[in-house]
């Protein structure tokens, strides 16, 4: 399939092919950061052919006189992008319709970006997105994206969304039958210090097929963002619109699959996160967290390529429960903790088992920091965060906050970290949780033996049979009941954690 993708054609050599196509034909809608989109379609000739109108309704009043106001007068928002994609493709077909209908795609293109302001205070973004037919008078499709802009120069940002345009028009009528290589070819001719795909929605007749947790997943997957988030509902959501303002707790596992343990984690944790004096239960957000390594991870613990399907075995659970799901490249806690940081000020909570507090303490992770872990540190702790430990058994003892033994060195620092309400041992666990393991409860699974499901919520054992999920036999090709014993006919005990 990478065939398929042509690496080396240019933005201009993209926007020509674009503007010699003689049936697509379309509008340009640009709030913010300029008109470089449709700049590089009129100079790259031939632009008579393709364009029936360019506008830039700059200033705000005159924005809200043609797209209305918007909720709260977020210019630059998805809720904008809608707004102007519905009014310019409905002045399409309402005025060409009849027209050129017979013989042309339309397609209207809008974007709505605030650049990086002259005092470097703020954050360069924006929303973009794509309406258009692939045949005429045929059903219209959506694609629509935001970007981060990441270049210290406002021009480069302004050149960065014109290149990014030009790559989403072009994939809209080339790649659009091929949704990973419509991906990559976002990036031709730009670079991942340039800008980052936060997030990226397919919608329409000819992208039924294109299950947008995927797409999620492949962002993250590519390097063009260190994040992405969707919500219960299996809908993508923009990062920072879903966490800005949000007291976020985060609870990271590898969910294969979700068992009573990581029920009991997420109800202890918030619980007591609640009880903070300095948070508000009404802006509280509780994210699941995946990370890439976590989705590699298969028996043993060995790497291996990611599985889709084991994927989305896994966030359909998530998602059946109302959780939200954030799939992440960040293996470090303090680069998490980091990320979330810069979208909201609330205070954030993070709910962890005892060997992530033995993992975070260990300064071999840290080597590739000139600051060593003192750095990682003040990245985790500076900010207003609280960590949650939950219990860990081991030979018939439980181990928490009180028992943890850092390095000698590093006693001083953990005992000030206590002392100062950093950290924070999860209390009114259930006890009996501490025994289950999630390997073994997927070996039973898989295995077929008889008891797995007192291990795992109600609704997530149910779905399991009925989907045939994580290995599960299905009762057409349930092999004979196993009888407790593993394949070298020893008892299977669920080994305590």
């Amino acid at each position: 399939m990478d065939s398929l993708h042509n690496k080396d054609i240019g933005t201009k050599q993209k926007a020509l092919a674009i503007n010699l196509d003689p049936e697509i034909y379309g509008s340009f809608a640009e709030i913010g950061a300029g008109q470089d989109v449709a700049a590089n379609f009129f100079k790259a000739g031939g632009s008579s052919g393709t364009i029936a109108k360019t506008m830039s309704a700059y200033d705000m009043v005159f924005s809200d006189a043609i797209y209305g106001t918007q909720a709260g007068r977020r210019y630059v928002s998805e809720q904008r992008l809608i707004a102007m994609l519905d009014h310019e493709y409905g002045l399409l077909i309402e005025r060409l319709g009849k027209q050129r209908g017979p013989n042309s795609t339309f397609f209207a293109f809008s974007d709505t970006c605030a650049t990086i302001n002259y005092q470097k205070t703020n954050e360069g973004h924006g929303w973009m997105g794509v309406r258009f037919q692939l045949e005429p008078n045929g059903e219209f499709n959506d694609v629509v994206l935001h970007v981060k802009l990441l270049d210290k120069d406002n021009n480069l940002q302004q050149q960065a969304v014109g290149i990014l345009g030009v790559n989403l028009i072009y994939a809209c009528f080339y790649y659009h039958e091929y949704p990973p290589v419509f991906l990559l070819s976002l990036m031709d001719n730009l670079s991942a210090d340039s800008v980052q795909i936060d997030m990226i929605r397919f919608e329409g007749p000819n992208f039924k097929k294109v299950d947008n947790r995927l797409m999620s997943l492949h962002l993250v997957k590519y390097g063009f963002s260190d994040a992405a988030v969707f919500g219960p509902d299996g809908k993508n959501m923009q990062p920072s619109e879903a966490l800005y303002k949000k007291h976020v707790v985060v609870v990271r596992g590898r969910f294969r699959p979700l068992i009573n343990v990581h029920i009991d984690m997420l109800d202890t944790g918030v619980r007591q996160f609640l009880q903070e004096p300095d948070v508000e239960a009404d802006k509280v957000m509780v994210v699941t967290e995946l990370t890439l390594q976590a989705l590699k991870e298969r028996d043993a613990g060995e790497a291996a390529e990611i599985d889709e399907k084991d994927f989305l075995e896994r966030v359909d659970i998530l998602c059946s429960l109302g959780k939200t799901v954030m799939i992440s490249n960040f293996h470090e806690y303090y680069k998490l903790v980091a990320y979330i940081s810069k979208i909201t000020k609330l205070k954030l909570g993070v709910v962890l088992g005892y060997p992530n507090l033995e993992y975070i303490f260990s300064e071999e992770h840290y080597q590739d920091l000139p600051g060593g872990i003192l750095e990682s540190f003040a990245a985790l702790f500076s900010r207003k965060v609280k960590l949650f430990i939950y219990p860990t058994l081991r030979d018939d003892i439980i181990w928490n906050c009180l028992r943890f033994q850092p390095p000698a060195h590093l006693i001083d620092l953990y005992r000030y970290l206590i002392a100062n309400n950093k950290i924070e041992d999860v209390r009114h666990y259930s006890e009996k949780n501490l025994h289950i393991q999630t390997d073994k409860v997927l070996q039973l699974i898989k295995e077929g033996s008889d008891g797995w499901e007192e291990f795992v919520p109600d609704d997530v054992a149910v779905m399991i049979k009925e989907r045939c999920l994580f290995g599960y036999h299905c009762a057409a090709e349930k092999p004979a009941k196993k009888t407790g014993k593993s394949e070298d006919n020893s008892d299977i005990k669920l080994e305590k954690a």
